[in-house]
């Protein structure tokens, strides 16, 4: 089943907008890196550098982060064969292809979750969701408290080290209003990467998984779409893979959901019996005791009513 985020959400809205996504089929990933290319050129963002890591194959970015929102994961099946420590002997073009099947391949991207702890984490406003149903993080107003990093439960969002402020990757929203697909979808030539209407990528992943369990991949499965709604992760992704390992041999988590809506229910309830504490507290002041000197009636009442809108504008963000 497809999920979708609740219409109070949605910052921004235009007529006959849909929800957009990526469809990453791990299957047909060559470990190419044009997708890690493509993102850094369009949005502007520095190189990691391109050393090999001791440990780190032949993966010189490591990771997601604050400058890099396109990850191609490098994961070898099995531990490498030890040279002979008297003589290297000269490569073997064929045998070097034949063992390319021990190693499998991931472009890891922001997930644009249905229930994105990071947006609901945030308490400037810096995260939004667009018309697209994409999550989008606003540079110029957040202001690096860091909230959003532990409320991701896949570990995408980062901050950045030079200004820090979080950075993530954005859908190439600004593509996206004039039409054009996300530079990752565009660059990748095996067409692993894919972009669409969400509903439609969801039917096209369900119909590839089950051709490659017909020709006897039977450990293909989709992470993150089509998933009932007591095992579907975050609510449902955005961005979601078809893998034919454990999510965990990619780095990814086997479940996952927005901390802060797990915990909706209680934060809630905690939040308004704080603000109508606080509310009652003004009160009973103002009529038990006189006004300190310098603070009016009027000023009294303003602070309680303005309690009473904290607890009620909380109730409010929490019942999206």
């Amino acid at each position: 089943m497809t999920t979708r985020a609740a219409p109070g959400e949605i910052s921004v809205r235009r007529d006959g907008a849909e929800r957009m996504g990526f469809f990453t089929d791990t299957s047909v990933c060559i470990g190419y890196k044009a997708c890690e290319v493509a993102c850094k050129q369009w949005n502007d963002l520095p190189s990691d550098g391109g050393e090999l890591r001791p440990g780190g194959s032949y993966d010189h970015t490591g990771a997601l982060g604050a400058a890099t929102w396109r990850h191609v994961r490098f994961v070898e099946m099995v531990e490498p064969r030890p040279l002979p420590l008297d003589d290297i002997a000269p490569v073997d073009v064929a045998a070097a292809v034949a063992d390319m099947d021990r190693w499998i391949f991931m472009s890891d991207v922001c997930k644009h979750c249905t229930n994105a702890g990071c947006m609901d984490a945030c308490p400037t406003g810096a995260l939004i969701r667009t018309e697209f149903e994409t999550v989008v993080l606003q540079a110029d107003v957040c202001n690096g408290c860091g909230y959003c990093i532990p409320a991701c439960p896949f570990g995408v969002v980062d901050r950045d080290p030079v200004d820090g402020r979080a950075a993530k990757c954005t859908l190439c929203y600004d593509r996206l209003r004039d039409g054009m697909e996300p530079a990752c979808a565009k660059a990748c030539p095996t067409d692993s990467i894919q972009f669409g209407v969400y509903e439609d990528l969801v039917e096209v992943a369900q119909r590839r998984v089950a051709a490659l369990q017909d020709r006897g991949v039977q450990g293909a499965y989709l992470y993150g779409a089509g998933d009932g709604d007591d095992d579907q992760l975050a609510g449902g992704l955005g961005a979601f893979f078809l893998l034919t390992e454990p999510p965990e041999r990619f780095g990814l988590p086997a479940h996952a959901d927005s901390p802060i809506q797990e915990n909706v229910v209680p934060a809630t309830l905690a939040a308004v019996a704080a603000g109508l504490a606080a509310a009652a507290g003004v009160a009973a002041a103002f009529r038990i005791a006189r006004p300190a000197r310098g603070v009016g009636r009027l000023t009294l009442l303003a602070a309680a009513a303005g309690a009473a809108e904290i607890a009620g504008d909380v109730m409010h963000r929490r019942r999206r």
